[in-house]
């Protein structure tokens, strides 16, 4: 049996190119796999989310989609930023769209992080500040922190400004953000601050 290309040593390229031709769960979806992440050895910023939406499957652009320009103004960064592997590393805990369910899209394939995420970090040397974004994130990061997504979020200041524990910015949250006025009050500041020290340091 060949060993996966996140065990055998090579280079972040390489690694990102083996990710992107992966096809591990071909057999669980209802299209083809079309991981999508971005990566750049230099990368200051890390966004760990859930999984792409339909239309960033379609575009292949992580994060193109009104939950990435809500994202976008909580981290106070223009796109040309975001999009910059060399800033910005996107690395969502499931690389393809895992499609649709009865009450939205359906959760982060299982695969994927086990399989991917411990190499590609191994190649991130440069990241200051991680964003961990949704439950999944969340749970997979920090396996001991219990409680509802607000609980959780509400600790950010024992984490900051290293990592940052997030709401996921989907339209769908406008209800959370209205109950929870904190969050955009204060871990939103202190994010963009977080953010903006760590594009800036040398």
């Amino acid at each position: 049996m060949n060993k996966s290309p996140a065990l055998t040593p090579c280079s972040l390229d390489e690694l990102l190119t083996a990710v992107r031709a992966c096809r591990v769960c071909r057999g669980h979806l209802a299209h083809e796999p079309r991981p999508v992440l971005l990566a750049g050895a230099a990368a200051r910023i890390l966004v760990i989310g859930q999984a792409p939406g339909s239309r960033v499957h379609a575009t292949g652009i992580p994060w193109n989609d009104p939950s990435g320009r809500r994202l976008r103004q909580w981290m106070g960064i223009a796109d040309e930023a975001f999009y910059d592997p060399g800033k910005v590393a996107i690395i969502p805990m499931s690389f393809c769209y895992p499609g649709k369910g009865p009450g939205g899209d359906l959760p982060p394939r299982p695969e994927c992080a086990p399989l991917w995420h411990g190499a590609l970090l191994e190649r991130l040397p440069a990241i200051r500040t991680t964003l961990l974004i949704g439950h999944y994130a969340q749970r997979y990061y920090l396996p001991s922190l219990r409680g509802t997504v607000a609980g959780r979020v509400a600790q950010w200041r024992q984490y900051s400004p290293s990592r940052f524990l997030m709401p996921h910015p989907s339209p769908r949250n406008q209800r959370w953000l209205k109950d929870h006025p904190w969050f955009e009050a204060d871990v939103v500041p202190a994010l963009r601050a977080a953010v903006q020290d760590a594009l800036s340091s040398d």
